[in-house]
Formats: C-alpha cells, structure tokens, sequence
C-alpha cells in the first residue's frame, strides 16, 4: 500500500537528491545544494510505501499559488515502477492545489506524456511562443525546463 503525503518533512531529501543527480535524465550531476535550495523555493510531495515509510516517489511544484506552476522532478523509484505512483503523485499534486491553484501548470518531458496527457496536459500551441533563457554560465546538466 501506498500513500501520498505534501508534508515536507516527510521527504528524504538525500534520497531524493541521489534519484534525480545519478538516476534522472534531466538533473544528472546536480549539486545537493542546489537541490536543498529548489527544495525550500518550492512545494514538495512524496508517495510512501506503508507501513516501513520508505519514498517510493517524490515531485516538486514551482508557483507563485495563483498564476503559473511548473511541475517539475517527478521520480518513481525502480523498484516501485508500474504501480501507480506516478498517478497518484500527479493527482496528488493537482487535488493540492485545486481549486485556488495556478490557473496554468506546465511540465516538460520527455517521456510520461502519456502519463500527463490522463490529467489533462498537451502540447503548447496556439498564438504564444513559450521561449527560454539559460544563464550563460550555468552547467549544462539537464535543468532547462523547456530545452
């Protein structure tokens, strides 16, 4: 059984620091200390594995609560693939913020679109261009949100 949880302080933030830098194709190589500090900038959310507790599963939202949201470091473990829990993170994020939450959430992948696509995400279209500026001297390891 597993259950989902926004308590932060639930987060082991260790493993989660060693999914995403050794095991993501997005944040290899990513610092811990940058990880702890997108970490406290952001709402953080764990699936849990009843009854040892162990984290199965771990996203993190970027928002300012009203407008906008990026959804961003959603990580399954291995081990625990195939489950679920990659559902239940997603839906627990949005039951989360639902209904006063941003009016527009956006992630990149490049691929769980069809995990996405279940929770009412697409492809950007339509009369906008979303465009991307990357600090000039950061690393090049995956943290492009929309590269």
């Amino acid at each position: 059984m597993f259950v989902f949880s926004s308590d932060v302080d639930r987060v082991d933030r260790a493993l989660v620091h060693r999914w995403l830098s050794e095991e993501s194709y997005w944040a290899k190589g990513r610092s811990r200390a940058d990880q702890d500090a997108a970490m406290a900038a952001s709402r953080n959310y764990g699936v849990y594995e009843e009854p040892t507790g162990r984290q199965v599963g771990y996203a993190r939202l970027v928002t300012d609560g009203v407008f906008f949201g990026w959804l961003c470091d959603v990580f399954v473990d291995a081990a625990a693939r195939g489950k679920g829990i990659g559902k239940m993170l997603v839906s627990g994020v949005l039951d989360d913020v639902t209904p006063r939450g941003p009016k527009r959430i956006v992630l990149a992948t490049a691929d769980a679109q069809g995990l996405y696509e279940q929770f009412g995400w697409a492809e950007l279209s339509g009369e906008m261009t979303w465009m991307v500026r990357i600090r000039p001297d950061a690393e090049p390891a995956g943290d492009a949100p929309l590269a």
